[in-house]
């Protein structure tokens, strides 16, 4: 908190402070704005008297602040962007353009996300003719539960479609204007603020659901969470790297001492967004497909066998499948992202080299053993983490309205603030500084 205060202080810091602050204000007012075509007063009835929200939107709905159930003009949210950051840096492994790009520097950081953004409309788009599918069949809100006017019509349709989308596009601009403009990353704050708003409630909904003991124990438990998540998520396993002596002109440089910083949880929270994404796919495309059919025997036994299973949070199956799901992607993602051997060449052409390990192909399978034992602990937490909301609906503990099963005020979302607070403090603190250093013209 001593850095904010000493934030605001300074007038660079005031204006990137409040200007953060008043986009942040402008999504929450957004996210409140429903959709033309919207039944408002029957959705808030209908979203308020939920019993059971379906396990497809919880995590959508997590990011959106809740936007997403109440059809919001920002009920896409940021999703659309986020899965195209994903699939564009996944991308510069498979096409070797976008491999070349993301070597060239700021050129080419610049051309990936010219290709994010336009990424981020077509999945805006899709998704938001998802949306409004499943609302004009009654089914976005349980089987037969109608969110729409009556007679909204094609042109309706489409109108709903088009400002869904022009409200993820609005977004993905406001993140944009944040991180530039702005203090910390625009994308990460919009999540921060999405689900820190949804806290109070969820926290009164406990209360009143499960009594002030469950109540206390669950705010002990997020205490000692919060305490964990900020050692997991600061801790590193810094590798010595040493460099030896070098001639450039007349100059010597080198024979210096550093390390290599290895995070414990090197893939962040995006293993978690994946498993859960993955684990919605057949969900919806039941609910599709079965939606102008009457099924038969094999539909039955896909209902009994697999939808019902991806639909209960709490059942054992669904834990274990989740918790495989988050350590396959930690190692999947993590091995995309970053390859020991080009970390090695780097090494090698400055002279550095790490001690009692040989240069070239000997520190790259360092690197990549050591990479390999950091991840099979940080997959474990994240899994850990992520099972945390099921575990506790296991042992009766309700938070959604009306004693939803849903969780949203657990470990995914404690995760994403903790990280997201951590990051913007360490911003303004290094904005400080360099405010706060005089240099030698003074």
């Amino acid at each position: 908190m001593s850095a904010i205060v000493s934030a605001f202080r300074n007038a660079d810091l005031r204006k990137k402070l409040l200007f953060t602050i008043a986009l942040i204000v402008l999504y929450r007012i957004g996210a409140q704005i429903p959709t033309p075509g919207i039944d408002y007063a029957l959705i808030t009835k209908q979203v308020e008297d939920l019993t059971n929200n379906s396990a497809m939107y919880s995590l959508i709905n997590l990011f959106s602040g809740g936007a997403l159930l109440r059809l919001s003009i920002f009920a896409v949210g940021i999703m659309p962007y986020i899965t195209a950051s994903i699939i564009v840096q996944l991308l510069t492994v498979v096409i070797p353009k976008f491999e070349q790009l993301k070597k060239e520097g700021q050129t080419g950081q610049a051309k990936m996300t010219e290709y994010t953004r336009y990424l981020t409309v077509a999945l805006a788009l899709l998704q938001s003719a998802g949306i409004v599918a499943l609302a004009d069949r009654q089914q976005l809100l349980g089987q037969g539960v109608p969110v729409l006017k009556e007679n909204v019509g094609v042109f309706g349709l489409t109108t709903m479609v088009l400002i869904m989308t022009s409200g993820a596009v609005l977004l993905m601009w406001m993140g944009e204007l944040i991180t530039d403009r702005g203090i910390g990353n625009g994308m990460s704050l919009l999540i921060f603020a999405g689900i820190a708003t949804a806290l109070p409630a969820e926290g009164a909904n406990i209360l009143s659901n499960s009594g002030g003991f469950v109540f206390g124990a669950v705010v002990v438990g997020v205490l000692v969470l919060v305490v964990g998540v900020v050692f997991i998520e600061q801790g590193q396993r810094r590798i010595p790297v040493q460099y030896a002596k070098r001639m450039i002109g007349r100059r010597q440089y080198g024979e210096t001492s550093t390390y290599l910083p290895l995070k414990v949880n090197q893939a962040g929270v995006i293993p978690v967004i994946f498993a859960s994404s993955l684990l919605t796919v057949p969900i919806l495309i039941t609910q599709i497909i079965q939606s102008g059919s009457s099924g038969g025997a094999q539909d039955n036994w896909w209902n009994r066998n697999v939808v019902a299973v991806l639909s209960n949070p709490a059942a054992w199956q669904y834990i274990l499948i989740y918790v495989l799901l988050i350590i396959f992607f930690s190692f999947f993602y993590v091995s995309v992202q970053y390859d020991p051997y080009d970390q090695a060449d780097n090494m090698k052409k400055y002279g550095g080299f790490i001690p009692g390990i040989r240069p070239g192909r000997p520190t790259a399978e360092y690197l990549g053993y050591v990479m390999n034992r950091l991840l099979v602990v940080g997959s474990v937490y994240l899994a850990l983490i992520a099972i945390l909301p099921n575990i506790l609906i296991n042992m009766g503990v309700q938070t959604g309205a009306g004693g939803s099963s849903q969780m949203p005020f657990g470990g995914t979302a404690i995760l994403i603030l903790v990280s997201v607070a951590l990051t913007t403090i360490k911003q303004i603190e290094s904005q400080m500084m360099q405010a706060n250093y005089e240099g030698f013209l003074k």
